[in-house]
């Protein structure tokens, strides 16, 4: 009978004096290297800085309005197409493939409020500040290309509007939030309860028969179609601009709010925002979701653009120019490549949702290497020195500024609030979250809204 044990001799890893050195033990497997770890950390260095060297994120400009940019619309079926509107009333339709605009539309008289496209690509809507809403053609070369199909004279102001993402229907928000049908000049279902102006509202792309809105009264409040009144709503310390849907989770959405922050919220609980993007440095006036689900672009009225991860509570990229000034609205791209900004100062910019990436198709060897250089950046992404160079950025003076003053002051009624827990009774200084601070209350009370006001 052959009996197996486990023999070790000491004289293989002992030492027999303190002065000897210690054994290194090896793997003789020639697909091994000994110095595996410190190659890849180099390499992994190294691919960190060729990407800050190779960061150039500006692609192009988009010339031609005569007035601030307030809004954007993508066309749902085609990747080259986008809407803008301007303070002056005018709609243009652009081709991202030749950068040149193919449409010029003096659609109202005062701001477009907003545009949206319907979700078979063959119409587009827009809300402005002369009581209008009208139906246009995205078919930049039929006969009624610079006419409206259709114009629906409203009573009130209209400061938003969405479309469902399946059925004919579209939803606008002023004083009241309305539903309307593609074929009727009546909205069908009208939601009204005090008398807060609605500034935005938003379709939910997996759950399309829920929408959000923000609320002048800073509530951010959530519909469902199928309902006569609200569902729910939160109330925040500060007022919500924009809210854009997670198009992966049906239960996620993201506000931008006016104390520089995002709030990213799953309607589940409102009482407990799920993440607090920080790092913006004034207001924050728009918000779009990467088609993947995984990152959002946010823009500012700090004159810059940043990009967050889902998760992350600190943004991983931002984007400015010398020229760009107050960015009002931003969308993000359906191939997850691009990311476009409106601003104050009449142009529409074009970035690289990913700075350091190459255009055009790569070969099979580029491709792999970057896919190798990810992963190693991935792997060694905590490593202290790897990880100052992918973060540091260069920001203007006054963000800088800005910045830096929030930090001092965050830090000061940190040392405040310890300094009163020390001193105070245990218990009556309670240790509050971040992520609940900024909410006020939540859930809509029986006597807030009235059956008769809520579905007219």
């Amino acid at each position: 009978m052959k009996i197996k044990v486990l023999s070790r001799n000491p004289d293989d890893y002992q030492r027999e004096t303190k002065l000897d050195i210690h054994k290194v033990y090896r793997n003789y497997n020639p697909a091994l290297h000994p110095f595996e770890a410190p190659r890849e950390y180099v390499r992994a260095l190294n691919a960190t800085k060729l990407e800050r060297v190779f960061a150039k994120p500006f692609l192009a400009s988009l010339n031609g309005h005569t007035d601030s940019v307030c809004c954007m619309c993508k066309h749902k079926q085609r990747l080259n197409t986008i809407f803008s509107g301007s303070c002056d009333g005018e709609i243009r339709q652009w081709t991202l493939t030749n950068q040149r605009c193919i449409r010029a539309l003096p659609a109202h008289t005062g701001f477009v409020r907003g545009i949206t496209c319907a979700p078979d690509g063959t119409t587009f809507i827009s809300v402005g500040d002369d009581n209008t809403i009208k139906h246009w053609t995205t078919d930049a070369l039929s006969e009624q290309s610079h006419n409206p199909l259709n114009t629906i004279v409203t009573k009130t102001l209209y400061t938003g509007i969405d479309h469902h993402w399946k059925e004919p229907i579209y939803a606008t928000c002023g004083q009241t939030v309305d539903i309307w049908n593609d074929e009727r000049s009546e909205p069908v279902k009208v939601y009204k309860w005090g008398t807060d102006s609605v500034n935005s509202i938003s379709f939910n792309p997996v759950e399309t028969n829920m929408c959000v809105s923000t609320v002048a009264d800073r509530s951010i409040v959530l519909y469902d179609l199928r309902s006569s009144i609200p569902v729910n709503k939160v109330i925040l310390k500060l007022r919500s601009n924009v809210v854009a849907w997670n198009p992966m989770e049906a239960f996620m959405f993201t506000a931008a709010n006016e104390d520089h922050n995002l709030y990213t919220f799953d309607i589940r609980r409102l009482d407990f925002a799920s993440n607090v993007h920080t790092d913006h440095a004034d207001a924050v006036l728009d918000v779009d979701y990467a088609p993947t689900g995984k990152e959002f672009v946010s823009g500012s009225y700090d004159k810059s653009i940043r990009i967050f991860p889902v998760n992350g509570s600190r943004s991983r990229e931002v984007y400015h120019t010398k020229r760009m000034q107050r960015v009002f609205t931003v969308k993000w791209s359906l191939d997850n490549r691009y990311i476009l900004s409106g601003s104050d100062e009449m142009n529409i910019r074009l970035w690289k949702a990913r700075a350091a990436e190459k255009l055009g198709r790569l070969a099979p060897r580029e491709q792999a290497a970057a896919d190798y250089n990810n992963k190693l950046k991935k792997k060694f992404a905590y490593h202290p020195q790897i990880k100052r160079i992918s973060r540091h950025r260069h920001v203007p003076k006054t963000i800088y500024s800005i910045l830096k003053e929030k930090r001092t002051i965050k830090d000061s009624m940190r040392r405040k609030e310890q300094n009163l827990r020390a001193h105070s009774k245990p218990g009556t200084v309670p240790h509050i979250p971040e992520r609940a601070k900024h909410i006020v209350t939540t859930a809509i009370k029986d006597d807030d809204i009235d059956e008769e006001d809520s579905l007219v």
